[in-house]
Formats: structure tokens, sequence, C-alpha cells
């Protein structure tokens, strides 16, 4: 008998509500769960926005759950919708799109805003916050322009700001209404030393300060303060504070203070519908912190479960800032009175303080400036309320020493209890890490990070987590610090091509199977990796495995954030005929396609098709896929070249079609680009290209390694070549070669500094049988995915034929 699964809803697809629900998984809720996102983005990491800005993350590396996990959970997911009302009495959500949702139970989570002071010019131009990626795109714009950039707050948001701004090149100056930047979290001494290292990377300060006014016509172009001083800036973050998101609640008529009020068991005034978050107030407290929102998620999660579980009695607060080059603690109270007894050592030569509070013997607080070494033991401490003993002043101020002689490190784990949370980013307990190493073989950081999340976000967590892999491991614990491709297997990509050619293996439950995945089934990042290796090993035989694609490879077309999909028609070398303009004008009126975009590609995106009708525009529009999805040969760019251009001298135009026509469809370890140029004026852009091309008067000049998207580099000069038929070998041989060692989505311009550039070219350039041999595999491999009619041959009549079809 089928029993009908209870409707959950979240509203907030951020990181408190996310992380109740990957809880729920794990408990083995069995409920149907749809998530309403406001931003047009999956779930991601807020903590690491700070990175973004400065560049060391990109908006893709800071994805805790990809389109691809939801699907994979049988999640239903509206980005860039927002629920406007809960009405309890049909047991639905309306959204602002006028969608109604059926529900059972509801979880809110719509965190916070930014709070913007109410002051005299807060909405000019160039005023932002800083709480979402939109803010951050709004930071590295601004910094391409102007060069004056406040910040209106020292906290901890406005200092990881001001630092950002700092590194994208801004003269910044962050302005505080207090004498000491983050009061709310350290002392004076703490605060003055953060202070002076932030001066010395070279933020300024303009302290005891307060805006009254934003000065500027449309745009801000100064502060004034109340002292009558003013402060020149051209862009303005507010970093003051937050305030809980309850406009739903409150449209809704559930009772809201500060932030929306909840029970012991996060339920709100109305029944079945509960939150957690920034938005939710617990025995008169709203927590901005990121360990407290999962201690509310896992005790929601247990109790929607139905799981024996403690109630949620509120959280005990700590920060640790997260700017490079600044390490600095805090947990519970900080701020010294007659009451406390203290205990602190400072270093001025290696810039390193500590300080521990004490009431009544009991640790009531710490802080830690430029060694944070002990904050998860100290953190753990005050939230036990631990009596302060000799042993543990020994350990904690590094005075005492083991029985061996050696400086002890830290408290032991094996006195942690196992509810007690280790990664307070994403709620990872003690006892999910002991766990996912007893009952499910985990040895490594990267298997205990893709099985629980540990470690995934900050990383403040990570010597901890090897601390209790040591403990429960024992002596096999440095045997089995080998990282492999994932958390699912220790084998390098190296170890299981060559496993699979030793032993014969030919599908990847196989490969999973005999290999001792940890993992039965595999995770969403080595399915497509093994899948790729399979193909790439055996041409001839391997059967595509499309349920270890990514989805945008199973729909063959890329999907967009409001879950409609974009298709992509191929135009080789970017030219197309009337006859084709004509049929995507013609399918893009009768399917409602909403934006039909002329790429940088120089192709056409028909953007905008609903998942339904895909197929259909595939079979109207008769033209080949631009694989705009896939892991595979995505564009040749070209100039106009000698056909047309008085500065061209050679066919840029013909030569890349035919490469067009030769490569495509075939798998690569990442997606591939390639540009052809009729002379060194590069308007194809070949200096940003895995292959650029650049025709000359004497031939062909050949380079590789090149790309313009997240991380820029400029393709290294490979060699040149005097005739097509050598052009079109030695792109054969470096594409193969990149094929056969390339890494899983790792794209060439990595590819080439991880090879180096000198190997490559001894390989291919000064091996003529290794080149031949290479462009002879990746013929065979074409053999096995083209037509015939798209099989490239060699001899003059074959080619000058694909030459005049491409000319306009």
């Amino acid at each position: 008998m089928t029993t009908t699964k209870e409707k959950l809803v979240l509203i907030g697809n951020g990181m408190a509500g996310v992380g109740t629900i990957e809880q729920i998984l794990k408990l083995g809720g069995n409920y149907e769960i749809t998530i309403f996102g406001s931003e047009p983005h999956p779930n991601y990491n807020r903590i690491m926005l700070s990175y973004v800005l400065d560049g060391s993350k990109t908006m893709e590396d800071i994805i805790l759950n990809d389109l691809n996990w939801y699907e994979d959970h049988n999640i239903t997911l509206h980005t860039g919708t927002t629920v406007v009302r809960i009405d309890e009495a049909a047991g639905q959500v309306i959204t602002d799109t006028g969608m109604a949702v059926p529900y059972d139970r509801i979880i809110i989570a719509t965190g916070s805003n930014s709070f913007i002071l109410p002051i005299p010019g807060c909405d000019k131009q160039g005023v932002v916050g800083f709480r979402d990626i939109a803010d951050c795109d709004a930071m590295l714009a601004a910094a391409k322009q102007y060069r004056r950039a406040a910040v209106i707050g020292g906290g901890l948001l406005g200092l990881e700001a001001a630092k950002g701004l700092v590194n994208l090149g801004m003269d910044v100056t962050v302005v505080h209404l207090m004498e000491d930047l983050m009061e709310r979290q350290l002392d004076r001494s703490a605060s003055s030393m953060l202070q002076a290292e932030l001066t010395r990377q070279g933020v300024k300060f303009a302290m005891g300060k307060q805006t009254v006014e934003l000065t500027g016509g449309e745009r801000v172009n100064g502060l004034r303060f109340s002292d009558g001083t003013d402060l020149q800036a051209d862009f303005v973050v507010m970093a003051v504070g937050i305030k809980p998101n309850t406009e739903l609640a409150r449209a809704s008529g559930i009772t809201v203070n500060r932030g929306i009020v909840v029970d012991d068991y996060l339920q709100t005034s109305i029944k079945n519908v509960y939150s957690v978050g920034e938005c939710t107030e617990h025995r008169g407290l709203c927590y901005g912190l990121v360990a407290p929102l999962f201690e509310q998620g896992l005790v929601l999660a247990k109790h929607l479960c139905g799981v024996a579980g403690n109630a949620y009695e509120g959280s005990i607060v700590s920060t640790k800032l997260k700017i490079s080059g600044v390490d600095v603690f805090s947990a519970g109270d900080f701020q010294e009175t007659a009451e406390h007894t203290v205990i602190s050592t400072k270093d001025d030569w290696k810039q390193t303080y500590k300080k521990i509070l004490l009431k009544n013997n009991i640790i009531v607080g710490a802080v830690l400036f430029g060694d944070v070494t002990e904050s998860a033991s100290l953190q753990k401490l005050v939230k036990q309320g631990a009596e302060m003993t000799d042993e543990i002043y020994a350990e904690v101020m590094g005075s005492g020493c083991c029985g061996n002689g050696e400086a002890k490190k830290g408290i032991s784990v094996e006195t942690m209890k196992d509810e007690e949370i280790v990664c307070g980013c994403n709620g990872v307990t003690k006892k999910a890490i002991v766990d996912a190493v007893t009952e499910n073989g985990f040895t490594t950081l990267d298997e205990i990070k893709a099985c629980t999340g540990a470690t995934r976000s900050c990383g403040g967590c990570k010597p901890v987590v090897e601390q209790i892999l040591q403990f429960v491991l024992g002596d096999s614990f440095q045997q089995s610090a080998k990282q492999g491709i994932c958390g699912c297997t220790s084998l390098s990509r190296d170890e299981i091509v060559a496993e699979i050619q030793a032993k014969g293996l030919r599908t990847t439950k196989e490969v999973m199977n005999v290999l001792d995945w940890k993992q039965e089934e595999g995770c969403s990042k080595c399915r497509p990796a093994v899948n790729y290796y399979l193909g790439m090993i055996y041409p001839d035989t391997h059967v595509d495995e499309k349920e270890s694609r990514f989805v945008n490879e199973r729909m063959k077309a890329n999907i967009q954030k409001d879950g409609t999909f974009t298709v992509v028609p191929r135009m080789y070398g970017g030219v197309t005929t009337p006859e084709e303009l004509k049929r995507i004008a013609d399918v893009s009126i009768k399917y409602d396609v909403k934006v039909v975009k002329v790429t940088g590609g120089q192709r056409l995106d028909l953007i905008g098709v609903k998942k339904e009708d895909v197929p259909k525009v595939w079979e109207e529009l008769a033209m080949p896929s631009g694989y705009a999805y896939a892991k595979a040969l995505r564009t040749v760019k070209t100039c106009v070249g000698s056909q047309f251009c008085r500065f061209g001298t050679q066919d840029s135009l013909g030569m890349g079609a035919l490469l067009e026509r030769k490569y495509e469809r075939l798998d690569f370890p990442a997606k591939f680009k390639i540009a052809v140029n009729g002379c060194p004026r590069n308007c194809a852009e070949s200096c940003t290209k895995d292959i650029g091309i650049v025709g000359n008067d004497g031939g062909w000049e050949i380079f590789i390694g090149g790309n313009g998207g997240i991380k820029p580099r400029i393709a290294d000069m490979f060699c040149k070549v005097k005739t097509d038929e050598e052009l079109v070998e030695m792109c054969s041989a470096v594409m193969q070669y990149y094929r056969e060692t390339g890494n899983y989505l790792e794209r060439t311009s990595e590819w080439v500094e991880r090879m180096g550039l000198e190997q490559i070219q001894t390989v291919i350039l000064n091996n003529e049988t290794n080149r031949r041999e290479l462009a002879a595999r990746i013929d065979f491999a074409l053999s096995q995915v083209s037509d015939p009619w798209e099989k490239m041959l060699d001899d003059t009549e074959t080619r000058t034929a694909l030459f005049e079809k491409t000319t306009v």
C-alpha cells in the first residue's frame, strides 16, 4: 500500500533552511519537499562571500547544493520566487507570482536583511548592504569604475567588506561609531591589535564617527558626520547590522517581536508552521551567526522526523573572523568585570593574544588573536561551563606538557559529547563524523566532507575533524591520508584509469563495485568523471550512461534560474543561413521563447524554453546542437578572414567550420573552445581560448591553454605550422593528449599549468610518432560519435567543398 507523503514547504533557500532539510533527509524524513528562494541561485554559503569579494573564490566555489542535488533528492525548487503569504485556512502558500502551493508543514527560513541607516541620501546610487551575492556583484562592479569607498560599520561584515574592497584596488575607509572595532565580540586589546593589522593591510579608519548624511546628486559622493567633518566616497557599503526578515510572518498573522517568535521546538504561533535562522526569535533572542542556526535546524529536523531529541534551549555564540591574514576568535563573555577572574597572555612580537574569563572558577568566555588553534577547545569549554583546572590551564595556555615531554595540542576529542556540534557552519555533530567513519568506513577528510558537510565551508573545524578521525582510526589514520577524486574513493584519477584498463572494467557501477567505492552509487562528482574515463578508454564499446550525466546534458539544454531551458543550435564558425534564421524565428515564436540572444560564441541562444518543449524545439529547428551544456567542443569563434577582410591572410571562416565539424560531439574533460583568426589582429580573441589559431603569411600559429572566464589566462604559444593538414594534425594531438591526461572538469588553462608547457611540447612537437598516434586515436574516437557526412576526409576535393560550403 502506498503511503501519501506529507507536503513540506521550505520558504527560504539559504543555509539555515536547507541545512534543516539536509538533516531531515539524513534522518529518513518521508516528505514531499518544495523549496522557495527569492534569489536566482541554488543554496550557497554566505560565510564565504568575503572570499568571493577578495577574488580567492568564485560563485561556483561557494555553492553548497547545486541543482543536481535538488533533483537527486526529488526536491522541487523555485528560485527567484518570493512567498508573500501563508493561507492557513486553505493550507497553501502564496507567491509573488500568484502561485498557490499546498502544504502540510512549513519551515520559514527567510533570514535577515541589511539594516540601512535611515539618513538623508541612503537611497542614492552607489549605496549597498553586504548580505548576498548581489551585493558582492555590486562591489565588484564598483571597484572597476570607482576609486574611493567607505564602509559604515566596524563589525564582522563591515571589516570583511572593507578588506575585500582593498583587495580590489579601492581606497577604503571604515567608519565606525564606537572607538573599538567589533566591540560586541572583542575586548579593547584584541580590537586595537585587529585595527593595527588591518591598517597595515591598507584599510583606513574613521573611529568615533556618526554618519548623519550621504552627500551627492543621484549618486553618492561623500559622507557627512555629526561633528561637521566630511569624507569623500564614490561607493558606500552599509554594514551596521541586520534585521530579521519577518514580512511574510506579519502578513500571515504569525506572532512577531523583533523576529518570528518560536517555542523550544521552533514552532510559531500557527500550527505546523516552524521557523529557523536569522528571522527567528527564541526566548527573546535573535541569532545572526551560523552555528546557532544549525543547532535550531537539528532540533527541528528531529522533531519533524519523530526522532527523540532535546528541545532547543538557546546557543552560546562564538565568532571567528574570516579576513585573510587576520585570525580572531571570541566566545561567551569577553569584557571583564569585577566578577571575573582573568587569565591572559599577549605577545607583541608574534602579535598573538589570548584571554580566558572565569566566573566562580567556571570558564565563561575567551578571546584569541593571531593564533586561534585553541578556538574549538575553548568554544567547547565555554559551552559546557567547564571548571578551570591546572590541567586545562596547561593545555589551553600552552605551558603544560604530555607525559612524553611534548606540548599538548588542545583538549582531547574523547571528552566531547556525541551531540556537540563540530562544524558550526553546517551543523555537523561529533556523532555524525564518528558514524561516517565506523558505519561507512570513511577515512579521509574529503570523504567526511562529502558525507557530512564538515569542513566544506570556512574550514575552521578542520583541525577538530582531523582529531576525531585520528581518535577513531588510531594508528591507521596516517595511512589513510591520501585523497581521491572525491569523498567516495581514495583513488586518484590516474589510479582509476589504470585500474579500468588493467581489470577491463566497463561500466560505472562495475568500477565502483570492484574498486571498493565508499558510497555504492557514487556522487554527482565522481559518476560523470568515471563515465567520461570509460568513454575515453573504450570509445568504440562504451555505452554512455545518461544517469551519470549532469541535468543539462541529459536535457541537451542549459537549465535557467526559473526552471526553463536555453537551447543553443550550432552555427559552424559563427556562420548561418537565411533559412536557418527563419527556422529559429518561427520556433521561437511558436514556443514562446523569452529571449533570443546573440552570444560571444557567435551563435544564438533561445532562452526560456519550457522543459516539456525542449525535444520539440530541437526537432523543428533541424539544426545540430551547439553543445552549450556539454563537456565538449562548445564553439569555434572566427573572424571573416581572407574571404572578406583586407588584412586577412588565411581563410579563418573555412578553417573554423572545418575544425568545428570535425571535433563536435566528442567528450572532453571540460568544456572546450577554439578560435581561428585570419591575421594577427586577433579579432576572434584566440588568446583566451583552449586552442587559439592565428593565421599569417607563412601559415598558422597555435596557442593553447587560454581562458577568458572566472580565472582568466592568456594562452601559451605552442608552435607554428605551414599547412592546413599540419594544423589539423597538431590540434588533434593536443586535444587527444588533453583527453587522455586531463582531470575531469579541469580546463586546459589548469591542465597546461599542471602538466607544464614543455612536457606537452616534448610529447607532441618533438615526437612525430606520438603526435600521429594521438591524432589517430582521436580520429578513431570521432568515428564512433560522428555521422558519416560529418567525418573529415584528407583529400583536397572534400576539404575544398567544405570550405566552399562555409563561404558567405
